[in-house]
């Protein structure tokens, strides 16, 4: 991987911002790198308020569609809440849901079979709508292309409300409201919102007319930060402050179906890393393997032996995932080699017997061996489906884009999407597809890098300094944890090969005359060979804490080694 140190910012104005905070200069080294530059800066940073939340008001259509679900409660409509089976959809359906349900029970939920009908707004539930009697659908998280279902839903004297944050197209459906921060005539101050926090915006308007403030709204934060945490959107603005109150409540008083969730983390307090690594995996499996209902379900649902049994199930569906993900990719890779597709700028695999489910898993674990856009397709009905990924930097739904003419349908953002085809242009999408990358990623994104914010002396880290970095969190794109550079260092002679498959490593480390650090590399098992013997290395790491036994101590999380 290649190392790309930050440049230093300005030596003047990181002495002045150090002394006016009265931090050592490393930390305002890092918070100049975040664009905060004064005193109230950082302290907007540090200490983030719910009262910075925007007007929701702002948002085009936010008016209209708090009139027509006024209108359908006081006229006893039923009320569909339709949302996309990932975590961002089904999060987004529970906070809607749950809060209408807290004063109109005429509300039901719907979330599409992710292989019967797909990604976004199906005909299947617009006709369980007419169905049951619903006049107003509410999408979450998808409907911003959904020109034709709208349409179709019209015709049967449905109403729509569009509540996404997807690209829209040249079109926008004939929806009665769309909230989408990224219309273009929408002016909006923040446009980074995931689904969920679009929803969140919604009940926020829609209890300022009952005259409920932001503070009455809190508890549904939980939904809120494990959905931001999923759907990878920048930790900045509105999704840090969002974040980072979801986590006091996940952290002070979930609901159950996130607190059973949590329930295998041994840990006295939970951070961003711990909802993207345990919850989100999870509420996903419920889609992937089963139903995105089930996920609903759990998070909806208040009584605890209840809940229990949906988590466990959950938790299968899992497990079940963790395998169908290790198979597949396992073929993959072998199906590349053995098409002795090594050297390419993208990859591009299909195998019709491959799960649905997990193909975007397995597209983001190829990345990891072969470093580009990748795209993992298998059968599905009649056509092929795939699922896209992306590499820093690159856009990969522009580059689906420029290879439209070959496709049914695509959507998605800058490093994750989806798309069908005919099977028939299956080879001629993947000769353009490789074609327009290749003319348009530049070189330097071929190859992996890590940034780094800073080189350090070991002597510089300290308890104080873990505190304060502590205070950056929650961390996420655009916030990313402090990366920092130490060189001239030597193991103590400790260095060892551990866990279960023998991939990591672990260090004591020191520099020059410097206190130890335990260091821990997650899969630089095999660079053991430049470490050992005490050799002198450098490395690339993250400070982190490790608690054992009730003692906590600093370590420091390596990245890479050369």
């Amino acid at each position: 991987m290649r190392w790309n140190i930050l440049p230093l910012p300005n030596l003047g104005q990181t002495r002045q911002l150090a002394e006016s905070l009265n931090v050592d200069t490393l930390i305002a080294q890092l918070l100049l790198q975040r664009g905060i530059t004064d005193f109230d800066q950082a302290k907007n940073f540090f200490r983030p308020s719910l009262s910075e939340l925007h007007d929701p008001f702002l948002m085009t259509d936010m008016d209209i569609a708090v009139a027509r679900i006024e209108s359908a409660i006081e006229n006893n409509e039923s009320i569909l809440i339709f949302g996309d089976y990932d975590v961002d959809g089904t999060t987004a359906v529970s906070l809607l849901s749950t809060y209408l349900k807290s004063y109109h029970q005429n509300v039901d939920t719907y979330i599409p079979d992710r292989y019967g009908e797909g990604y976004g707004v199906s005909f299947q539930g617009i006709d369980y709508a007419d169905d049951n009697g619903c006049s107003l659908i509410i999408a979450l998280d998808c409907g911003i292309k959904s020109i034709s279902h709208v349409d179709y839903a019209t015709e049967k004297g449905i109403d729509f409300i569009i509540c996404d944050h997807h690209r829209p197209g040249d079109i926008l459906p004939k929806a009665v409201a769309v909230l989408d921060p990224k219309r273009e005539d929408c002016s909006y101050p923040y446009d980074e919102l995931c689904g969920c926090g679009v929803g969140f915006k919604l009940i926020q308007a829609l209890g300022s007319r009952r005259g409920q403030t932001i503070d009455d709204l809190v508890g549904y934060l939980d939904l809120v930060a494990t959905a931001i945490a999923a759907d990878i959107v920048p930790m900045t603005g509105e999704n840090r402050i969002l974040a980072r109150y979801g986590l006091e409540v996940i952290n002070s008083n979930p609901r159950p179906g996130i607190a059973a969730l949590m329930k295998s983390l041994k840990k006295s307090k939970f951070d961003i890393s711990d909802v993207v690594f345990t919850v989100a995996p999870r509420i996903n499996a419920a889609g992937r393997i089963r139903h995105g209902q089930h996920a609903v379900n759990l998070l909806c649902e208040t009584n605890v032996d209840i809940v229990s049994q949906y988590a466990s199930e959950i938790e299968q569906y899992n497990i079940e995932r963790k395998g169908l993900d290790k198979r597949i990719t396992q073929e993959a890779l072998s199906q590349i080699t053995d098409n002795s597709e090594t050297d390419r700028f993208t990859t591009v695999v299909y195998q019709e017997d491959w799960h649905k489910g997990v193909i975007g898993i397995v597209a983001s674990r190829l990345i990891e061996t072969y470093y580009r856009p990748t795209l993992v397709f298998t059968k599905s009905d009649t056509k092929l489906a795939a699922s896209a990924r992306s590499v820093r930097g690159f856009d990969v739904y522009n580059a689906l884009e420029a290879c439209s003419e070959h496709l049914e349908q695509f959507g998605g953002h800058m490093y994750a999407a989806g798309l069908t085809l005919k099977e028939e242009n299956f080879n001629s999408f993947k000769s353009q597809f490789e074609e327009v990358v290749s003319q348009t990623m530049p070189d330097e994104l071929r190859e992996a890098e890590i940034t780094i914010d800073a080189e350090v002396n070991l002597s510089e880290l300290s308890p104080k300094t873990m505190r304060i970095l502590k205070q950056f969190e929650p961390f996420g794109p655009e916030n990313m944890t402090p990366v920092f550079m130490a060189k001239g260092l030597q193991d103590t002679g400790f260095a060892k090969v551990i866990g279960e498959t023998r991939e990591h490593l672990r260090l004591q480390i020191r520099q020059d005359r410097s206190e130890a650090f335990g260091a821990v590399g997650f899969g630089l098992a095999p660079k053991i060979g430049l470490v050992e013997h005490k050799k002198t290395f450098d490395a690339v790491f993250c400070l982190d804490e490790n608690e054992w036994n009730g003692k906590v101590d600093l370590q420091l999380r390596i990245k890479d080694i050369r």
